[in-house]
């Protein structure tokens, strides 16, 4: 091979590791995620205003991708090995999580979130979507609750509300209705909402 030949393999080569990185370097960061807790003051088509717990009224973007679950009373009793469930919770020094609240979805929904991230509800707490492995009933109630990379054992205080999670319809989507909104902020500031999770029959999401 020529000296001539090399070099230009060589340029080509760089070239291309430039147009890599640089390509990585401009890709779009994941958008940050904000959570509004409250009630639903007003509905259009394209947009929620939603009262927050927090105080003030907050508006929020619907658009074709916007997830609505529906979230009803659950019963600690209808936990089993094999139920995909979520818990959020505080970290322990044991290692284990102190639930605030789990939620059960339906065998159609398993798989959903999986896996253990921090979460927004209280300082320092996560949540953990995962398939719950034994149940232990004595010393209060304990799940080993599995996902992909690894497993956490998670304890159930008497307290901790437990709900179910379905899919629901955006007729669900009422003035008065309670609700916890996922939503993408934007680039202006707005938000446009990724999942609602709305009360059946009055029930307030304890998300």
């Amino acid at each position: 091979m020529s000296a001539s030949l090399r070099t230009l393999i060589h340029g080509i080569a760089v070239s291309a590791i430039f147009a890599t990185s640089a390509s990585y370097a401009q890709a779009p960061a994941p958008a940050a995620m904000a959570g509004v807790r409250g009630t639903i003051v007003s509905v259009a088509a394209d947009k929620l205003v939603v009262k927050s717990n927090r105080g003030g009224e907050q508006a929020i973007a619907l658009d074709k991708d916007t997830r609505v679950a529906a979230i009803s009373l659950a019963n600690i009793n209808d936990i089993k090995p094999g139920s995909y469930i979520g818990a959020a919770g505080i970290p322990q020094p044991d290692g284990s999580q102190k639930a605030l609240e789990v939620h059960v979805f339906p065998p159609a929904m398993a798989g959903t979130g999986d896996g253990h991230r921090p979460f927004d509800l209280a300082p320092n707490s996560t949540m953990t979507n995962g398939t719950v492995g034994d149940v232990v009933a004595s010393n209060g109630r304990t799940l080993t609750l599995k996902y992909k990379d690894g497993e956490k054992k998670i304890v159930v205080p008497d307290d901790v509300p437990i709900v179910n999670i379905e899919a629901g319809e955006s007729s669900m989507l009422v003035a008065g209705a309670k609700v916890v909104v996922r939503a993408r902020k934007n680039p202006d500031g707005s938000l446009t909402a990724a999942s609602v999770s709305v009360g059946r029959n009055g029930v307030t999401p304890p998300m």
